[in-house]
Order: C-alpha cells, then structure tokens, then sequence
C-alpha cells in the first residue's frame, strides 16, 4: 500500500458554535432531540453510516478521546486502533496500539499499514495534524445546539488553511455533516 493511496480524515461532532465537549467533559448535548424533515430518511443514513464505518481500516485517537471510548462502551469494535500519548496505558484488545513520538513518523508508519485513517479526537491531536500538515480531510457534523463554552475544536491554529467542499448532508435529527478536502 503505497503513500499516496492513504487518507488521514478528521471526523468530529461539534456543537453549531464550534464546541466539541462541553465543560467537565460534558458529552450529554449529543442527543438532544431535534427533527428536520427534509433530512435523509433514517434508512438512507444508517446505510451511509455503515459504508463509512466499513471503509475505516484505522482509528488515531488521543488519550482522553480512548478514556471517553471505554466509558461509552468502546464504539470501535476490533478495527485498529492508535492513541497518540505519553501516558502509560494497558489495554487487552489486540487492535488497540499506544504510540508516541514524532507524529509526522508515527503517522508516516501507519500509513504504511492503513488505507482509510480516522483521526477522531481530541482537540489537541486534531490542531497538531492540520499544523503539521498530516490530515487530508475534514468531516464534521455540528449539532442543533449551542454550547457556549467548553472544548473548542479549532482553537487557535497557527495557519490558515484553504478548504474544498465535497459533500453536504442533512439529517433528519437535525444534524448537518460538512465534508472538506483539506487544499495543499
């Protein structure tokens, strides 16, 4: 598998003002309840959802990001998993690799394993990889909710950075995705 063939796409839920947990780690906003009937019908989006979720080969997460994952009940199943962190971890699941380093090698070596990598979270990971010019894409969804406060997911990039939309979707719940290809 070469380079060229590999994508690094972030993927993050964020409330419409940019927030992707509130204070405290506060996640519970993600369900608010909302409708928009001209959204894709619920079948259509469970079948996209499972197309996406087939196509990733690789997830790279930060620490709190996994910490947040075992807590929800691990959403990732057995697909490969790396945490970038200096912290000291043990987990059972063969998918599941700590790493820490230089994050233009670490990534450099994953994608020499991994077709389609899903950066997803957290904050700090995500501003590394669009500064250091690792991610080629951006998938967000922002929900019906205002936060206010909390984790921001761009905050105070050192760069600015030109992006091309790809795709658009509306769901029924409300939510909106937003795809972007990051222009290099």
């Amino acid at each position: 598998m070469t380079a060229q063939a590999t994508k690094v796409i972030i993927h993050m839920v964020a409330s419409l003002d940019g927030y992707i947990e509130g204070e405290d780690g506060d996640i519970s906003w993600l369900e608010a309840p909302d409708s928009y009937d001209k959204g894709i019908s619920d079948e259509d989006s469970e079948k996209l959802s499972t197309e996406v979720l087939n196509s990733i080969d690789c997830y790279v997460v930060g620490s709190r990001t996994y910490e947040m994952a075992i807590r929800l009940g691990w959403p990732y199943g057995d697909t490969s998993i790396y945490v970038f962190t200096t912290r000291d971890f043990s987990d059972e699941r063969e998918s599941v690799r700590f790493v820490s380093g230089d994050n233009k090698k670490l990534i450099h070596d994953i994608r020499q394993n991994h077709k389609n990598i899903w950066l997803v979270g957290g904050s700090e990971l995500v501003k590394n990889f669009i500064e250091s010019n690792l991610a080629d894409e951006i998938c967000i969804t922002f929900t019906p909710y205002l936060l206010g406060k909390g984790t921001s997911f761009f905050d105070n990039l050192a760069n600015e950075n030109a992006l091309h939309l790809k795709d658009v979707i509306a769901f029924k719940n409300g939510f909106v995705e937003l795809w972007y290809e990051i222009k290099k």
